[in-house]
């Protein structure tokens, strides 16, 4: 398709971005919303095409040209381009947007939604401004296409603004991201003092011996961590990406989030080497998100609040990868880096794929149930046969189970580790396995509570049991993004292919040396064994739905384990399920527990046990710091008489002093 508009990658990715943005302008001035709708979901279709087939052009070798360009700010020519790492990220970019808008069709239709416009409109602008940001090589187009995510993501976020939920997570939001945004000031400032220019510097030119070298890596680090939601820069994550439309939470936590490991990756780029504290910090940073994230997840009851502990998770699995690769380059062992960036930057696809799909699927359930609370579901696999193994794709390729593509990139982060712990002297990157496994666990345990509480069992409310399956609208991005989560995960080979050029180029390392450490990870192998056991379990699905075809149907009820009148209450909720990790865990998640007082053996009625997690850095750090602080600042109100004669007499008292001061 690129081929026949303009033979040009890179103009064919600014067509793209371009339709993307102008897709909500129908929208204003257009009077038929409906309408509206269609041709904006018509428009973002045919750039996420555009925007695919000049990615596919770029991965296959095609060139794309350079531009600059002119404009009225005093900051000299703008730069915008694409190489190999921004081809890692349009990738699931384009597939992820053209999938939401699809959706949105049905999951927030402009007939029912008075706010599908505004929707509609920042949701162009929000996937638009992100392509902007992976193309441009200028600090301050990149700065301004950064803030216009930033706000896109803001006015998206509170679509539903009469909510004090919603209201709430929004303001924290926008503290979040742009005190990231003035760290990131001060890292271009930095780079344009030291470059002499804001044109981003070429790869490897800047010596990590220059005085300001590492206030740029830790000021990104801070910047753009803050907006991937790295652990201790998470607080905004949780209730921004669960109060949130579900359809902007799949473009927040799948792609969003990738934003700030670009941005990491990108400043990273610019140096010829790092410090040595550089690569561990990485590392331990990215095992406390990953090891917090799933604990978090683990105790949540709402379902969208838990997918985005879970993406805090991933996100420090990819920063695991980063952190192993940039240790290798310190120690000159390119296994750990070729298995670090390997693992990083196929799990950066892979979560844009099954966490969008789960994402996606909470808005099903949503939709059907009328509850975000897991303990008030059930019995939903009956009710939604297509949704329900769906969601159980996504679920098996967040915990990393072959045959599904999460497993993937880790397996990659267990062979650098493991090999690690054979040939280093002193193998400490070695103990990435065990975070590894605990973290898998974890997550285990938490999407079988998940999946289990939400499909299995019998419905825990009215709400549940008229629960009913979503339109093709719906249903059908959701089938698109599991098959290529399934793709992925049987052809681990084209995952390889596809991100092998940005490690050679990132790495800086020859294609040989590649080859020979990925031929060592058993993908072909793993290839088989998912294909035999995908055959395995369409064989066992086919025999035992032919013995229930051949099996009376009975009439009564399921055996009720002693009870004569078994009711929905007898099961297992997601809180008692998980109830055993929580209380090993109970530093990190720090659940408040509020038990009614007992005067007899029978609780007396109204009685009622609560049971919340609350977020540590959130709630027991930063609100009493802003409470404080707010307390502190209310005496200064006292000074503020509006008599203009108080006023004279401070500024009296205040020259007074300086004079004082000087003399």
């Amino acid at each position: 398709m690129f081929l026949f508009l303009s033979g040009d990658p890179t103009l064919c990715l600014l067509i793209a971005a371009t339709l993307m943005a102008l897709s909500g302008v129908p929208g204003l001035v257009l009077h038929n919303p409906v309408l509206s709708q269609r041709i904006a979901t018509f428009l973002f279709i045919i750039a996420a095409l555009l925007g695919e087939s000049a990615v596919v052009a770029l991965l296959s070798g095609y060139p794309g040209a350079v531009y600059q360009i002119d404009w009225p700010l005093p900051f000299g020519q703008v730069l915008i381009s694409v190489d190999h790492l921004s081809t890692l990220f349009l990738l699931p970019l384009f597939l992820v947007s053209g999938c939401v808008s699809v959706y949105s069709l049905a999951y927030w239709p402009a007939r029912e939604k008075a706010n599908a416009g505004k929707l509609t409109l920042f949701m162009g602008l929000f996937a638009a401004s992100m392509v902007m940001v992976l193309m441009a090589r200028h600090g301050v187009l990149f700065l301004v296409a950064w803030e216009v995510m930033a706000l896109s993501g803001y006015f998206l976020l509170t679509t539903e603004q009469r909510n004090s939920d919603v209201q709430r997570v929004g303001i924290i939001y926008l503290i979040a991201t742009h005190t990231g945004t003035m760290a990131l000031f001060v890292t271009f400032s930095l780079l344009c003092g030291t470059s002499g220019t804001f044109l981003f510097p070429a790869f490897h030119s800047l010596s990590q011996t220059l005085p300001v070298a590492s206030v740029v890596i830790l000021t990104a680090l801070f910047g753009f961590g803050g907006k991937a939601g790295l652990m201790p820069l998470h607080f905004w994550l949780p209730g921004a990406h669960a109060n949130a439309p579900s359809h902007v939470s799949a473009m927040m936590s799948g792609l969003m989030l990738k934003m700030g490991v670009y941005g990491i990756l990108r400043t990273l780029s610019f140096f010829d080497g790092f410090p040595v504290w550089l690569g561990w910090v990485i590392i331990l940073l990215g095992a406390w998100s990953a090891i917090n994230g799933i604990t978090l997840a683990a105790g949540q009851r709402d379902l969208k609040r838990l997918l985005a502990c879970s993406s805090i998770e991933n996100i420090g699995i990819i920063f695991i990868g980063i952190g192993l690769a940039l240790v290798g380059l310190q120690m000159q062992t390119p296994y750990l880096v070729v298995c670090g960036l390997f693992g990083a930057f196929i799990h950066i696809i892979n979560h844009a794929l099954f966490k969008s799909l789960l994402f996606l699927g909470s808005g099903v359930l949503i939709h059907a149930a009328g509850t975000r609370e897991i303990d008030l579901m059930g019995g939903l696999a009956r009710r939604m046969p297509i949704t329900s193994p769906l969601f159980l794709i996504g679920s098996l390729a967040i915990c990393g189970l072959p045959p599904l593509n999460g497993f993937v990139g880790e397996l990659f982060l267990y062979v650098g580790a493991i090999t690690d712990g054979i040939v280093a002297p002193m193998p400490v990157a070695a103990l990435v396995a065990p975070v590894l496994a605990l973290v898998g666990g974890l997550a285990v345990i938490t999407f079988v509570k998940l999946y289990g509480i939400i499909f299995l069992g019998t419905p825990r409310s009215d709400s549940a049991t008229h629960a009913h399956e979503a339109p093709t609208t719906m249903t059908g991005p959701m089938i698109l993004l599991a098959i290529a989560c399934l793709a992925a995960g049987m052809a681990p080979l084209l995952l390889v292919n596809v991100v092998t050029p940005v490690v050679a180029y990132y790495g800086n390392l020859a294609p040989p040396v590649i080859a020979k450490i990925t031929g060592q990870v058993p993908l072909m192998p793993l290839t088989i064994a998912n294909i035999l056991l995908i055959t395995l379990i369409m064989l066992i699905g086919t025999l035992y739905l032919r013995r229930l075809r051949r099996l009376p149907r009975s009439q009564g009820s399921t055996w009720g384990c002693g009870f004569l009148e078994p009711t929905a209450r007898m099961q297992y909720t997601g809180t008692s399920f998980s109830e055993m990790v929580v209380n090993l865990l109970e530093a990190i998640v720090a659940p408040k527990r509020r038990r009614p007082e007992l005067a007899a053996f029978i609780p007396p009625v109204g009685s009622r046990f609560d049971y919340t997690i609350t977020e540590t850095v959130l709630d027991r750090i930063l609100t009493p710091i802003f409470q404080w602080t707010g307390l502190a600042f209310s005496y200064l109100r006292r000074v503020q008489h509006g008599q203009i004669n108080i006023y004279v007499l401070y500024i009296f008292a205040t020259l007074f002093v300086l004079m004082f001061w000087k003399h």
